[in-house]
């Protein structure tokens, strides 16, 4: 299964920024991709604003928006815990029966996960656990500031104790006017963790479709990243 696994260090670090527009971008590179983040919290899956319409709308996929993200729940909290409150548990079959069900309606998937790699999905089911299951590549997104090293390092160290293969990390929101820690993590990064940097990706003023697909195609080495999973570009 061609495909990868768009994890981050934290919430909020621009998951489904980077990963919407690497659909895009693949997009324009003739490949067939679809995408998958199934389970959202927070936010209305057809809410514009949302991460499942983002996706939906730069991949230009004709999967529906329950297919992209079958499990919603209303507060913004892990899913885990926003789930309880409505009093549903999702579990790792649930979700991998529904990605059965679409994963051969494209060649090449993009799967967001929900927070860091280690954020509880369901009952002692972790987003790790999803990863493993599915088998893809990993692609790391993190924030550029002071503190991002060990959060990196930290992700890149448990995905390996978990044989998870680790494609890149994308560096996301780097400033106007960088700061030392900003200019030199990068370097850092790939010292310590051994994985490549793909991108460092600007700060966005202006959340647009356009946007995103700029800073994806001027920022990030897509084919570094299809090079690294063994797909030629």
């Amino acid at each position: 299964m061609n495909g990868i696994f768009v994890t981050g260090t934290d919430t909020d670090v621009g998951k489904t920024i980077i990963s919407s527009g690497l659909a895009a971008v693949l997009n324009e590179k003739k490949i067939d991709v679809g995408v998958f983040k199934p389970l959202l919290s927070g936010i209305s899956r057809e809410d514009p604003a949302s991460d499942t319409s983002l996706l939906k709308k730069l991949s230009k996929t004709t999967l529906s928006y329950e297919e992209i993200t079958p499990f919603a729940f209303k507060e913004p909290l892990a899913p885990y815990v926003a789930g309880k409150l409505e009093g549903k548990n999702v579990t790792s079959e649930e979700v991998l029966n529904h990605w059965e069900k679409i994963r051969r309606k494209h060649e090449f998937f993009i799967v967001e996960g929900a927070g860091g790699i280690s954020v509880p999905l369901g009952k002692q089911f972790l987003v790790s656990d999803l990863i493993k299951a599915m088998q893809l590549p990993l692609v790391i997104v993190a924030r550029p500031n002071l503190g991002t090293v060990n959060h990196v390092f930290l992700t890149v160290q448990y995905a390996k104790s978990l044989g998870l293969p680790v494609a890149g990390v994308v560096i996301n929101g780097i400033s106007d006017h960088p700061d030392l820690a900003e200019k030199t993590n990068p370097e850092l990064i790939e010292e310590l963790c051994g994985v490549p940097i793909l991108g460092i990706t600007p700060k966005l003023k202006e959340v647009t479709i356009e946007n995103i697909k700029k800073i994806v195609k001027e920022h990030i080495d897509v084919t570094l990243l299809l090079n690294e999973m063994g797909i030629r570009s």
